[in-house]
């Protein structure tokens, strides 16, 4: 039985454990707490209040101990507590925990900026500004484009995710809960059709030409391409449920993008650092974006955000346009320097490829026997299920949340996702045990039996 340190200096066994009713007596008082303090739109999926949490385990605070397929929604890559991370962010929290960069810099920012231009993909002339969280960086991605190409229209695409703020929650899909009573919404932002090749309405096969013709309709003749300054995209989708696009369709989208003097802008925030057995998951279709956006995991749960791109186009903002008064905190970058320095001495993407290669044989098996598991999908440690009503492909979002139940109850943390609310994700920590691995993918099998 193996052991990590968790606060206090205590070890967390990486073995799952439930002593008591799920919620625990801890985790009811808690929330009571809770709904006396807090307003009821901020909602949490699991009803377990954590204590300690590292390698592939979470406390709560009753002593029941999870299997973690969660990571924080793919923050704790590395992770939790992840011993580098613990020590640099110590280590910077007793020099100074905060000056303002744009005050009086520091160092760490410089260092985490070197890092990301050297790894994000291109060997152009780069250069990166760092902010407080995955939506922060994109708008800030949508203000330099603006800068640079003079020109006001954004372009996303159906199922996208790209935040809550109002610039962002304009620029995501989903209605409810992102957006639903919260408009109006920001102007010159328009949305095209995304190739979902598992629901593409003529099949598969057509998914991409069909929904690159109408991207091309919608940018050359509704908008006009002269008024269009960025196009953003995730390599896969996540909140939209892991839609993995087909292949060549993004590198296609690419090069229209080049062709019109459109900014190509990578979201990476759930898809980076590592997540997808790549540094980015746009290495695997080979894509050199113009901006890459990068958040979640490039800090290990330390809040930090950052943009990434061609040095023409970072250069193009005005000074003093662009900054926060957190953005690229010095302990949130020590952290990030950790992070990279984790991934690559404990060849952590090596590990995510093992991890998906792993789930995806296993859940496929799974699904072979199971007629609501419609289809297994993702890369690297960033694999989903979707769950339809058998033999059909209706989303079925209530046995989502039955199986999502079943499993926290019996040890075992999910997140669901999906424009339909049908989708089962998972995101494990890199560091995760085989031993754990393997019993979280057990209790999945035994909660589609029990469906």
């Amino acid at each position: 039985m193996t052991a990590v340190q968790a606060p206090g200096g205590a070890e967390l066994d990486q073995v799952r454990h439930i002593r008591t009713e799920i919620p625990g007596p801890r985790s009811r008082e808690l929330a009571d707490r809770r709904g006396g303090a807090l307003p009821a739109g901020l909602v949490s999926s699991a009803q377990v209040y954590v204590r300690a949490a590292g390698g592939g385990v979470v406390e709560d605070v009753d002593g029941n101990r999870f299997i973690d397929f969660g990571s924080g929604i793919a923050v704790t890559t590395v992770g939790n507590a992840a011993p580098r991370v613990v020590a640099r962010v110590s280590e910077q929290v007793q020099a100074y925990t905060h000056t303002c960069f744009l005050a009086t810099p520091y160092e760490p920012y410089i260092a985490v900026a070197e890092e990301l231009n050297a790894l994000t993909p291109g060997q152009h002339e780069k250069r990166t500004a760092l902010f407080n969280t995955g939506s922060e960086a994109v708008e800030n991605a949508v203000k330099y484009a603006r800068a640079f190409t003079g020109r006001p229209a954004v372009v996303t695409f159906d199922h996208a995710f790209h935040g809550r703020t109002l610039m962002t929650m304009t620029m995501t899909a989903k209605n409810r809960p992102y957006k639903q009573s919260f408009g109006p919404f920001a102007p010159e932002v328009y949305r095209a059709p995304l190739p979902y090749p598992y629901r593409w309405p003529s099949g598969t096969a057509d998914a991409a030409d069909e929904a690159f013709a109408q991207l091309e309709l919608l940018v050359d003749s509704q908008i006009g391409s002269d008024a269009v300054a960025c196009l953003i995209v995730e390599p896969i989708l996540g909140e939209g449920g892991f839609i993995v696009p087909p292949p060549g369709f993004l590198r296609r989208v690419a090069e229209f993008c080049r062709e019109r003097a459109i900014v190509f802008v990578a979201d990476e925030v759930q898809t980076g650092i590592g997540r997808t057995g790549n540094w980015f998951a746009s290495e695997h279709e080979k894509l050199v974006p113009d901006l890459v956006v990068t958040a979640k995991g490039l800090a290990g749960g330390m809040p930090l955000g950052a943009v990434t791109g061609r040095a023409d186009i970072m250069d193009a903002a005005p000074p003093g346009g662009i900054g926060g008064t957190y953005s690229g905190n010095p302990v949130a970058c020590a952290a990030a320097l950790a992070v990279f320095d984790t991934i690559r001495a404990d060849e952590l993407l090596e590990r995510a490829r093992a991890i998906g290669t792993r789930m995806i044989t296993e859940l496929s098996e799974i699904a072979s026997s199971c007629a609501a598991l419609g289809e297994v999908r993702g890369r690297g440690a960033m694999i989903a299920v979707e769950l339809v009503a058998p033999g059909t492909k209706t989303p079925d979002a209530a046995a989502v949340a039955e199986l999502s139940r079943y499993c926290q109850s019996h040890g075992l943390l999910t997140l669901t996702a999906g424009t339909f609310g049908n989708v089962l994700r998972f995101l494990p920590p890199l560091t995760i045990s085989d031993d754990l691995l393997a019993e979280g993918l057990g209790i999945l099998r035994d909660g589609f039996a029990a469906l």
